[in-house]
């Protein structure tokens, strides 16, 4: 494709989102951060009343959604014209994304509303199929991964950190159930693309995965 992109796939809780920001950052590239996509449709039905497994109703909700990355790093979310860049990280957020990111409809009408972010000079894209579905054509690709164990103390201290209660094996428990969720389903499901170079993060910091990945790119 004319336009670069690398992309980073990965399941919740591996860091993908930290060090595609600061990837995208240091090459001075776009940033699409796919996730937010989908955690932005389930808010938007959720503030509608339209159940997450009704499939038709969200994908005519995506097909039409008012949404803008802006801000230095494309990390601040509008929805409507409104900051909902906090609501979209809950927990709770995540796991009604995982349900309206099953739906095959829902994907399809995400999916040229992604593709339009890859734009010069060029793009990182961090999600579940970015590799695999959405830039099969990405000149680098990245899997990013980690145990459920690390992923589940990463979120626990996380949450601790903002003073919110939170108990380490229920974390551990969603972060399972999600990922069987999210690789079992019937279409895009979140695995390895053949071609991208897996890096397990789990005893690694974010500057030796950010290292691993400019090598990938021969920064």
């Amino acid at each position: 494709m004319s336009v670069p992109v690398l992309t980073i796939d990965g399941p919740s809780g591996s860091g993908k989102g930290t060090v595609a920001r600061l990837l995208a950052k240091h090459l001075g590239w776009h940033l699409l951060d796919s996730g937010a996509l989908y955690r932005i449709t389930a808010l938007a039905a959720q503030r509608r009343g339209i159940d997450l497994h009704d499939a038709a109703a969200i994908a005519e909700l995506a097909a039409h959604l008012d949404v803008r990355f802006v801000g230095e790093d494309e990390t601040c979310v509008l929805l409507d014209g409104e900051d909902v860049s906090r609501q979209i990280r809950s927990e709770q957020a995540g796991e009604a994304a995982s349900v309206v990111a099953a739906h095959p409809a829902v994907r399809d009408a995400l999916f040229d509303f992604q593709r339009r972010f890859a734009a010069a000079p060029g793009l990182v894209a961090d999600g579940r199929d970015m590799g695999t579905v959405v830039f099969p054509q990405a000149f680098v690709k990245i899997y990013l991964d980690a145990s459920a164990e690390v992923r589940g103390e990463r979120r626990y201290k996380q949450l601790n950190e903002k003073g919110l209660h939170a108990n380490l094996a229920q974390i551990i428990d969603d972060i399972r159930r999600r990922d069987e969720r999210d690789m079992q389903r019937p279409v895009a499901p979140l695995k390895a693309a053949d071609d991208a170079h897996v890096i397990d993060s789990s005893f690694l910091t974010v500057e030796q995965v950010l290292t691993e990945c400019l090598a990938r790119l021969g920064k």
